[in-house]
């Protein structure tokens, strides 16, 4: 017979750090995604007004969804946070985007695991399983398995393992046991809100991703905002920063996961080190990641105002380079050359 235990047994032998149970339903923090995309904070991701309503409630993704099986694995592994890195010369990626697509190593995970169970039930059910790719808002229903809470920040945080979290899912028509949801343990602090380098968190679990240096460096495809360039440092691959700050972060667990850890390339990346590659050279450098999602002029953009940034006299001499490959590539882009101009103006 098949139990939430068993299914949570299974799903640690399989290499999950957390598995919980949450009854499908639709939840109050379900109700108020469309008033924060009624704000405008959800910028030009247009898949998530397309599919609103499915994220209110699971059931209408999956109509006979009687559970939702929520998992958590931990990614984090031991290198220093991205604010106690003082080098302007290095570029600062986020540590999710280090090793090897979350969504491929996942899923597959995933998949090994919904295979457990029909092999362990006693009758045919549905079934979907989501890698962060589904309409379904993981989070809510990890806090409603008992995973964690929802952070200030907007992030899971579970109080053993800290936020460092890959969260997936199961929706199926099998009725588990729930687990007891987890209650917020934020209190009084507000680090994540105070630091944020362009006050993306405009209040607490309020994100306004048209300001978050994770969407302008990675879901934005067009220029990004002159007056938030600066803002953006050194970071060409997504943001940590509110993680990082986390008292809940400060004594994380870590993966010694070989997925996880840093490729060739992207441990300590240098700005000069990427930015000197060719659109083919970074391309092989990311294959395989999930850096893939910014694509290559996206990447080249980000590049191009981290190192404006960085007041280098090294990278000023390089952003007045003709390249060999300037006629061809990313760096024919309109939005590309656009950037290049502004961080050619920002020499030390």
């Amino acid at each position: 017979m098949l139990t939430a235990e068993f299914v949570k047994d299974h799903a640690r032998a399989l290499g999950f750090d957390l598995c919980g149970v949450a009854p499908a339903a639709s939840f109050p923090e379900l109700r108020r995604i469309r008033e924060w995309m009624s704000r405008g904070y959800a910028g030009d991701m247009d898949y998530l007004p397309r599919t609103a309503a499915k994220r209110e409630d699971v059931r209408r993704v999956l109509p006979s969804a009687r559970s939702v099986i929520v998992t958590g694995t931990v990614y984090n592994v031991d290198r220093p946070y991205s604010t106690e890195i003082a080098d302007p010369g290095e570029a600062i990626v986020s540590r999710y985007a280090w090793g090897d697509d979350y969504h491929e190593v996942i899923g597959r995970r995933l998949q090994d695991l919904l295979a457990w169970m029909r092999s362990q039930h006693d009758a045919p059910f549905d079934a979907l399983a989501y890698v962060d790719t589904g309409p379904v808002h993981e989070r809510v229903y990890a806090q409603y398995a008992g995973l964690g809470w929802i952070g200030k920040n907007g992030c899971l945080i579970n109080p053993e393992l800290g936020s460092w979290l890959f969260l997936s899912e199961i929706v199926c028509s099998v009725a588990l046991e729930p687990g007891v949801p987890a209650f917020d343990q934020c209190g009084t602090c507000a680090l994540c809100l105070e630091v944020c380098p362009t006050g993306a968190l405009v209040e607490p679990r309020v994100l306004d991703a048209t300001r978050c240096l994770s969407y302008l460096t990675i879901e934005l495809r067009r220029e990004i905002p002159e007056a938030l360039r600066a803002p953006i440092g050194m970071h060409v691959f997504g943001c940590d920063i509110c993680q990082d700050v986390c008292p809940w972060n400060q004594s994380p667990a870590r993966s010694d996961d070989s997925a996880w850890q840093p490729r060739e390339g992207l441990d300590h990346p240098r700005l000069l080190d990427l930015w000197r590659r060719t659109d083919e050279g970074l391309a092989q450098l990311v294959r395989g990641s999930t850096m893939t999602r910014a694509k290559s002029a996206g990447l080249r953009r980000n590049l191009a105002v981290a190192l404006g940034n960085s007041a280098d006299p090294a990278a000023a001499r390089v952003l007045d380079e003709v390249r060999p490959d300037a006629e061809s590539g990313s760096f024919t882009d309109p939005m590309v050359q656009e950037h290049l101009r502004w961080a050619r103006g920002k020499k030390p």
